[in-house]
């Protein structure tokens, strides 16, 4: 069976299907199972284990310059290349106008079907024409978490259930390479802090939106508690704000670095190889989730029901969990919920 997964963007909402591939081969272990996404994403796909081919795009960018040569030469590579393998089954995870179109130029093979979800679930992104495209739609929960919903679409696609140890283990299938983690390490100016040899966390405190920020001050006083405690705090960043932002925390600190603007790749590597991770709502702190590191991500809105960590075996200590009051989470509370995750048993 020749399976196609689309979930092109965004990087929390790839990292959240990502438990889908480990669910298909446990029901269908001879599958082949291939992605589209977008290609800043990509390392994080290539990363899960499982995918067989991962079939990178560029819509984001091609928008922007949809009639231009180099657009119009890459759009036919993309073709080419989605168009190489007639698949059994494409799985439209995404519920957008741009995934339905990818669906549609995917080749079935002749008794092939393309799947999509029938309806919007709560505070999730949805359009009409990925059910107009599909031969099959798949009524979703209404209110469902996000890791769950690609994971029933799946289920209900390709005739197979979840049992109730499946649903109490998610499985991610992401892995960190350590030896190429190091390698990214040493090369990092390390401004006196050597991270390949220094235990540390990571402080994953920027997003794109910034009422979903947590106060400068509170990074800076759970840092100075980290030190105290003798490890280092390594801040990353996507942007110029956001690096100005990491370079005013880590210079109230006395063990702290500012990591370079890493790739995708680079960072899951440097992730893995970390203490922990406390973060806000982003996509780098869904990938702490994946890696299965002691995690506290820090939340504003009352939305950790459905991208948060799922709290699935409510008898056992939670490596992540996530923290929300209004305006924002207390100091007291994140490193309550810390030392909680950063002593939990995997």
């Amino acid at each position: 069976m020749k399976i196609l997964i689309v979930k092109l963007s965004s990087l929390g909402d790839v990292l959240h299907t990502l438990p889908v591939v480990h669910d298909i081969l446990s029901a269908h272990p001879q599958a082949q199972i291939d992605w589209v996404v977008e290609k800043s994403f990509a390392g994080v796909v290539r990363s899960c284990a499982g995918v067989n081919r991962v079939i990178t795009c560029e819509l984001r960018k091609w928008r922007k310059a949809i009639f231009a040569k180099e657009t119009q030469q890459a759009w036919q590579a993309f073709k080419t290349d989605l168009q190489h393998t007639q698949y059994d089954a494409v799985i439209d995870l995404q519920g957008l106008t741009k995934s339905a179109l990818v669906a549609k130029l995917a080749q079935k093979s002749p008794t092939g079907k393309r799947y999509a979800m029938a309806n919007q679930s709560d505070g999730s992104s949805y359009e009409a024409p990925t059910r107009w495209v599909a031969d099959v739609a798949i009524a979703v929960k209404p209110h469902s978490h996000a890791v769950q919903r690609g994971r029933d679409v799946c289920a209900a696609a390709l005739a197979y259930r979840l049992s109730e140890s499946a649903q109490k283990n998610i499985c991610f299938g992401l892995v960190g390479d350590i030896n190429k983690a190091y390698e990214a390490m040493n090369n990092i100016a390390t401004s006196g802090v050597n991270i390949a040899h220094t235990p540390f966390v990571i402080f994953a405190h920027g997003t794109s939106r910034d009422d979903k920020l947590w106060p400068k001050a509170n990074w800076v006083a759970l840092g100075k508690r980290l030190n105290a405690q003798g490890l280092a705090v390594a801040l990353t960043h996507g942007n110029d704000a956001e690096q100005a932002r990491s370079d005013a925390i880590a210079q109230q600190l006395d063990n702290a670095i500012v990591l370079p603007r890493l790739g995708i790749d680079d960072l899951l590597n440097v992730m893995a190889v970390s203490r922990g991770v406390l973060g806000v709502d982003s996509g780098l702190s869904h990938m702490a989730v994946a890696l299965d590191l002691p995690h506290v991500q820090i939340y504003n809105f009352d939305t950790a029901w459905r991208t948060g960590p799922m709290l699935v075996n409510p008898q056992s200590a939670a490596r992540q969990v996530s923290v929300y009051a209004t305006p924002t989470p207390s100091l007291e509370a994140v490193w309550q919920a810390w030392a909680q995750v950063s002593t939990a048993n995997k």
